[in-house]
C-alpha cells in the first residue's frame, strides 16, 4: 500500500537541521557552486521558463485557475485622460498579472506535498493552515538552487518526437540517455530530463479545454530512490507539469515521488520547464551539461513559487 510504502522508505528528516527547511539545497556549498561554474564554456544562455501567455491557453492542472492579465495603464489611458503624465512629461504603462503558485515554470517549496499529517523535516502538516509556516517558496527563494544541471533527452535517445502520454521512464534509460552522450550525474546535481511534453500542452487539451493528468516521467521503483540517495542529487525537474509520472504504473497512487522524493528526502522539484531551446543546442554541441540558476518568487507561505531558470553553458 501506498501509505505503508511512505512510511517506511528512506527519510534525510534532520540531516542538515532539526529546523531544516530547504533539503538537499543545503547540498550547493560555495565548493560546489564554484566547482560547477566550471560548466560555462561558451556564455551561450537559455531560459527554461515557458512562455506566460496569460490569455487562457496556459497549462494548468484541474483546479488552479488560469493565469489573468490585466493592464493598468497604457497609451490609451493618457489619451482618454485617464492617466496623467508624470512632472516633466513621462508616460508609463503598468499592468497586473494573477497566477498560481503553481500555474506556470516554478519550483515546489518542500511544504508543498505531504502523507501522514507530517511534511518535510518532520513538520506537522496542521502548521500550514493558512499558509506554510515552515519549509515554504521564501526559504528556498533565499539561497536559490545555484550548480550544475544535466539534461536527460528522452526522445532524442529514444529516435522518438516525444514519450507518450502516462508513459513511465525508468531511471535506468536516464541513465543511459546521459551515458550515450558522454555524460554522468554528480552529488548536488539537478537532473533535467526532457519528454517533449512542453511541446504539446495545447494540443493535449480536452475539447473543453481541461487538462487531464495524464503525464509520462519517472514513478516509483526501488532503483529511483537508491539512485537518488546514491548520488545525493539535489534537484529533479521536468518539461511536464507533475515532474513525474501521473498515475503510477508500478503502485496504486498517484504523485508518489512528490512525497518519496520530495516529502521524505528534500529532493527539489522543477516542474513546467522548457527545455527545448537547450536540448536543440545539447544536440549540436554535444554538451548535456550547463551552469544552472533557479529561485522561486520570494513569496512568504507560499507552497511554491514562478520562476524563470536560466542555464549557461
Amino acid at each position: 500500500m501506498p501509505d505503508e510504502l511512505y512510511a517506511s522508505a528512506p527519510r534525510e528528516w534532520g540531516r542538515w537541521a532539526e529546523d531544516d527547511e530547504v533539503g538537499r539545497a543545503n547540498l550547493l556549498t560555495p565548493a560546489r557552486v564554484l566547482e560547477a561554474a566550471r560548466c560555462i564554456r561558451t556564455g551561450h544562455r537559455f531560459s527554461l521558463a515557458l512562455p506566460l501567455n496569460a490569455d487562457g491557453t496556459d497549462p494548468a492542472l484541474p483546479g488552479r485557475p488560469a493565469a489573468e492579465y490585466r493592464i493598468l495603464r497604457d497609451h490609451q489611458s493618457y489619451v482618454s485622460g485617464d492617466a496623467a503624465e508624470a512632472r516633466g512629461g513621462g508616460r508609463s504603462v503598468d499592468d497586473w498579472i494573477g497566477l498560481a503558485c503553481h500555474g506556470t515554470t516554478h519550483m515546489d517549496a518542500l511544504g508543498h506535498a505531504y502523507a501522514d499529517d507530517v511534511l518535510w523535516n518532520g513538520y506537522a502538516a496542521a502548521s500550514g493552515i493558512g499558509g506554510l509556516q515552515h519549509a515554504d517558496a521564501a526559504a528556498l527563494a533565499r539561497r536559490g538552487v545555484v550548480g550544475r544541471a544535466v539534461l536527460a533527452d528522452i526522445p532524442r535517445f529514444r529516435g522518438t518526437e516525444r514519450v507518450a502520454r502516462g508513459e513511465q521512464i525508468t531511471i535506468g534509460e536516464v541513465r543511459a540517455a546521459l551515458e550515450d552522450v558522454g555524460f554522468e550525474v554528480r552529488s548536488g546535481d539537478s537532473v533535467l530530463i526532457r519528454t517533449g511534453t512542453a511541446l504539446h500542452f495545447a494540443a493535449d487539451r480536452e475539447p473543453d479545454g481541461t487538462w487531464r493528468a495524464a503525464e509520462p516521467g519517472l514513478t516509483y521503483e526501488p532503483e529511483l530512490i537508491s539512485f537518488v540517495v546514491d548520488r545525493d542529487i539535489a534537484g529533479l525537474g521536468t518539461d511536464t507539469l507533475c515532474n513525474e509520472q501521473a498515475h503510477s504504473s508500478t503502485i496504486d497512487a498517484e504523485y508518489p515521488l512528490h512525497v518519496l522524493l520530495q516529502r521524505n528526502l528534500g529532493v527539489l522539484f522543477h516542474e513546467a520547464l522548457w527545455l527545448e531551446d537547450w536540448a536543440t543546442d545539447c544536440a549540436a554541441d554535444g554538451v548535456y551539461e550547463a551552469f544552472y540558476v533557479a529561485a522561486p518568487l520570494r513569496i512568504r507561505r507560499a507552497s511554491g513559487g514562478p520562476m524563470n531558470p536560466i542555464v549557461i553553458k
